[in-house]
């Protein structure tokens, strides 16, 4: 029978083997003195990097979520304050996302205590409940979330309810949001064994939210009813709308129809088929609210429809794993940026199916095209994309992705169904297969 214990004999020749390697040897000099990232670093990638693109927008300043998980939020309100700027001639313009923080606050408060509700006779130690429990009111979201802050709640400036020091450093809201979130699910469900029914209990709901939004309004400030809208345009004009509501002003300013918005991924494992649609049970922030839905289709057709919608001149929402292949102060997302392989001497060749099933990669950050390069064949080979880091971090904020990396670790493009064929429309709204809230399609862009 085969040892199956790690032994001394073995250990020993490790040793020896990496001893004799100078190659290896050099590689520990480099990585112990400088990092492995630094170490592995491609220079001729970094020289190739380009800002130019053949289809190009401009936007505003480039926004900053600071200490918060709000990417998702921050790349939606740059899409959705875009045609604004456009329109109106403004040099600069934000819209609020401390105001559509407070409201995802409250929502995801009320959507975790109904959940509570509705799994009252699930095991407090099922894997539901640990994951019901496990993030009751963090900071990330999806596209259609904010879809559904925005169709209930409007949107208002950035002047109407500006960044407060908690809006952009949430660690202790969640906190205490969170640590106040299970007690209320542990007596809910304590009073529920005791005999109250879920009905009976939702009257108490009431109370437990009241306490939510009087933590929301201490942190973030009490969201405005009705407020003032003053501009003026880089030509001089001045822009003056008194007693705006939060819907109103986006019905006159912003004036998209979010419905018109349809989420497309790729994700090419084996429980999610392409050419179908998928939703994700217990995952949403606005009870009563439309579903999460996806279509799954090829990477290629994520890239028609996003060049599409840059060339009619609308920028692009996307979900992606940032984390990966990328260099931060210059802001290059290439497959090609590290050279690990020949670093530590062996290959890392899982496929983006594989990184997605055994838990290498996941959507983990929400970002704006806002242009493409196409060479000259039309094939796009590099992407300019919108960061919400500050300026500071890329090149003025924005960074390049290769066509390469769109490939293998992008997730997620919005766009307006208009850029779907019929026949990828029809599989957007078939019936969608409902994925468990677990999968990797689950996850929250932060």
């Amino acid at each position: 029978m085969m040892n199956t214990m790690l032994t001394s004999e073995t250990t020993e020749q490790f040793r020896k083997d990496f001893a004799a390697d100078p190659a290896l040897r050099l590689a520990r000099n480099a990585v112990t003195q400088s990092g492995v990232k630094t170490s592995a670093r491609n220079p001729d990638t970094l020289r190739s990097a380009r800002y130019e693109f053949s289809v190009q927008l401009e936007q505003g300043n480039i926004t900053n979520q600071k200490k918060s998980g709000r990417c998702w939020m921050f790349a939606a309100l740059n899409c959705l304050r875009f045609p604004m700027i456009q329109r109106l001639k403004l040099e600069e313009f934000e819209l609020s996302q401390n105001y559509t923080l407070f409201y995802d606050k409250l929502e995801k408060s009320n959507y975790f205590l109904e959940n509570i509700l509705k799994t009252l006779d699930k095991p407090t130690d099922s894997r539901l409940m640990a994951y019901l429990l496990s993030a009751p009111v963090q900071d990330g979201g999806q596209w259609d979330m904010l879809r559904n802050l925005v169709k209930k709640y409007g949107i208002v400036p950035k002047s109407a309810m500006p960044e407060t020091f908690v809006s952009s450093n949430t660690i202790d809201l969640d906190f205490y949001l969170t640590e106040k979130l299970r007690g209320f699910a542990c007596r809910l469900r304590a009073q529920y064994r005791n005999g109250k029914t879920a009905e009976v209990l939702r009257g108490e709901k009431q109370q437990m939210l009241q306490t939510v939004y009087n933590m929301l309004c201490i942190c973030l400030g009490c969201p405005p009813q009705t407020f003032d809208l003053e501009l003026r345009s880089k030509d001089g004009n001045f822009i003056r709308d008194c007693g705006l509501t939060p819907q109103s002003f986006y019905e006159k300013y912003i004036g998209i129809d979010l419905d018109d918005y349809v989420s497309v991924i790729n994700a090419p494992t084996g429980n999610k088929p392409l050419h179908r649609s998928f939703t994700v049970r217990y995952l949403g922030n606005v009870e009563g609210s439309k579903a999460i839905r996806y279509v799954n289709l090829p990477s290629e057709s994520l890239k028609r429809a996003a060049i599409a919608q840059l060339k009619d001149g609308a920028p692009v929402w996307f979900g992606c794993d940032v984390g990966k292949c990328y260099v931060r102060d210059e802001g290059i997302l290439d497959l090609n940026v590290f050279e690990p392989d020949l670093l530590f001497d062996t290959d890392f060749p899982m496929t983006k199916s594989e990184r997605l099933d055994y838990g290498q990669s996941l959507l983990t950050h929400a970002m704006v095209f806002q242009g493409v390069n196409l060479d000259e064949t039309g094939k796009p080979n590099r992407w300019r994309v919108e960061n919400s880091w500050g300026k500071d971090v890329g090149r003025d904020g924005y960074f390049v992705m290769s066509d390469g990396w769109f490939d293998e670790y992008l997730y997620q493009v919005v766009v307006n169904r208009k850029y779907l064929t019929p026949e990828e429309l029809a599989e957007y709204q078939s019936e969608p297969i409902a994925l468990d809230p677990w999968d990797p399609m689950g996850s929250l862009a932060r």
